[in-house]
């Protein structure tokens, strides 16, 4: 990286700031994501590289300007696993061991908030989650820093009733003269978003991996219906409602017959 940002190296890599680089932060973050949605290891292998590319890049830019190395960051990185898990590296100091992961986020919280004591950052549990994290995600981590210390429902199905609450108070809004006041249905809409990336967060599912899949399952069906339709002639524009759903329909159960025979396929293998 060094090289490539000399005077006689390559110009693109010459041009770029910490500005410029944050896309392909995010488009290589997303790759990598994609790789492990796929269980594609040769792939995984291969953007994990690309990934750790954009690291050495930005800590490239920051020496040069005097600020820190990509040894630095690897060093910071260390230094922060071994405080945050006094139960591993400090037994021999008296430190207890912690028998589960709830335990474990629980002291991990702790000792962020006092490693904020000496800092100008707010002293806050929910201080420090990135602005940028997708919105789906970034309530994900909202709701289980405020688990961690004990705010939460007891159970997932508690989650359920309150889902069902919003969804009333969106109906109500919808059914009522309300329905022309674009604020309150925002609202009323990201509210129960929360509420269901709260329960994602009870069953154990992360919330931004699950609708990754089902827009990637829907889109795959949607462009066979596609593909069925125009194989016979038509346009979607110009079907019926009824019409449509019937395509869908059967593009559903193809979709379904071809899981169930990839997953005899696999068991009788």
């Amino acid at each position: 990286m060094a090289r490539l940002r000399a005077p006689d190296g390559c110009p693109w890599d010459r041009e770029q700031t910490i500005d410029t680089l944050k896309k392909y932060v995010l488009e290589e973050t997303y790759e990598v994501v994609d790789a492990i949605d796929r269980h594609d290891h040769d792939g995984l292998r291969e953007e994990l590289g690309d990934f750790m590319l954009q690291a050495v890049f930005l800590a490239q830019l920051e020496q040069e300007e005097g600020r820190f190395g990509i040894e630095d960051s690897v060093r910071a990185i260390a230094d922060k696993l071994v405080r945050r898990h006094p139960h591993v590296f400090k037994r021999d100091e008296g430190e207890a061991a912690l028998d589960t992961a709830n335990q474990v986020r629980t002291r991990w919280e702790e000792i962020k908030t006092q490693e904020r004591g000496g800092s100008a950052k707010p002293k806050t549990l929910l201080s420090g989650i990135p602005a940028a994290l997708p919105s789906l995600l970034k309530s994900y981590q909202i709701a289980s820093r405020a688990a961690s210390v004990g705010f939460d429902w007891e159970q997932a199905t508690d989650v359920l009733g309150k889902i069902r609450e919003e969804i009333q108070e969106i109906d109500e809004v919808v059914t009522t003269a309300a329905a022309d006041q674009p604020e309150r249905l925002e609202e009323e809409v990201g509210d129960l978003l929360f509420a269901i990336a709260n329960l994602s967060r009870k069953l154990g599912v992360e919330p931004e991996t699950a609708l990754r899949k089902a827009n990637d399952k829907f889109t795959g069906r949607f462009t066979d219906m596609e593909t069925r339709v125009a194989q016979t002639g038509r346009a979607m524009r110009d079907m019926t409602l009824t019409e449509l759903e019937a395509e869908w329909q059967a593009v559903k159960r193809l979709h379904h017959e071809g899981t169930k025979n990839t997953k005899n396929m696999k068991a009788n293998s």
